[in-house]
């Protein structure tokens, strides 16, 4: 199956970017190669991108995709988490703008055999990077009962997560889960009738919920994004898609402190922390997708773009002034 994902807010988040045809620019998240084709294009011959990801197939992908931009483009196999490390084996110090599509790609969720799906019967797999060992088949048979709970509460925001924790349990010792039907039946099982009538299939959370902690997308995406903030060079953005309520607080959070970092009590009149703003917040409400994406693109429901902008010797929190120790 062909490698294929329908980049959402790209307009929006490209032109947030503010691409410099000289620039260097990271994608985090390369997938298909959406998002970094329209980086490239701004590009002059002394611009360069750096596509990275951990999806064999998306790198095999993205790299067709780009083939017309030869130097330009570097790809690289990793997860985005170790950009620091990887943009240092190029040589890279800094950049000029970071951008980070976080959503499930059409083709993870479309081809059965990577176990994303809850729409046919597959083995549970769930890995974004399939060097990894863990699968979400270890998870469901392996988790005790609480565990399960919480991730399926917590990730999936799943109503009926301890029933649904109770029944997986219950159904592993009379045979071990192996395929995501055999996992949906379990799901089915544990919801009411009545409540299985209305808002999308039932398995649906409870997927995300495995996706995310098989995966550890919360963890590497709270991990992360202080390290690229200090990439960027003056002037430099990072924007963030996120398709998850979790993720769009972590980002959203972790902006904040960047350009708010101090710490000092509010009755203190001067700050002596000695933590300095690195820049600001561009979107104070996150930007989303237009009624005509929607309607194009189902899959952009719940996506939102977050940017922050790093800036040299941002202004000081408000009412204080900064003491060196």
């Amino acid at each position: 199956m062909e490698f294929r994902h329908t980049s959402v807010l790209l307009e929006e988040s490209i032109e947030e970017l503010r691409v410099r045809p000289d620039g260097i620019y990271v994608d985090g998240t390369l997938g298909g190669g959406g998002h970094s084709w329209e980086i490239c294009s701004r590009l002059s011959e002394k611009g360069r991108l750096i596509g990275i990801d951990q999806d064999a197939a998306a790198i095999e992908a993205a790299t067709r995709r780009l083939k017309e931009f030869k130097d330009r483009a570097t790809i690289i196999r990793a997860n985005y988490r170790d950009m620091k490390t990887e943009l240092g084996k190029l040589g890279i110090t800094s950049v000029d703008g970071v951008i980070l599509d976080l959503g499930v790609s059409s083709y993870q969720l479309d081809e059965a055999s990577r176990g994303f799906t809850y729409r046919e019967d597959a083995p549970l797999d769930m890995r974004m990077d399939q060097r990894q060992p863990l699968c979400a088949r270890d998870i469901v048979n392996g988790y005790s009962e609480s565990e399960l709970y919480r991730i399926i509460r917590d990730y999936g925001e799943e109503r009926f997560a301890k029933n649904i924790a109770r029944r997986i349990v219950t159904a592993r010792e009379q045979k071990t889960l192996e395929t995501t039907g055999e996992l949906i039946h379990v799901i089915k099982a544990a919801i009411p009738m009545k409540a299985r009538a209305t808002g999308g299939h039932p398995a649906k959370r409870t997927f995300q919920a495995i996706r995310i902690e098989l995966n550890r997308e919360l963890e590497v995406l709270e991990q992360s994004i202080d390290d690229m903030i200090d990439l960027l060079n003056d002037g430099g953005r990072i924007c963030v898609i996120t398709f998850h309520s979790l993720e769009d607080r972590i980002v959203k959070d972790k902006f904040r402190q960047n350009e708010h970092p101090c710490t000092c009590p509010k009755e203190f009149p001067v700050c002596v922390c000695g933590r300095k703003p690195k820049g600001r917040v561009v979107t104070r409400k996150p930007i989303v997708p237009s009624a005509q994406e929607l309607e194009e693109n189902k899959r952009a429901k719940s996506a939102k773009l977050r940017v922050f902008e790093r800036e040299k010797n941002h202004g000081q929190e408000k009412g204080k002034m900064t003491v060196e120790n």
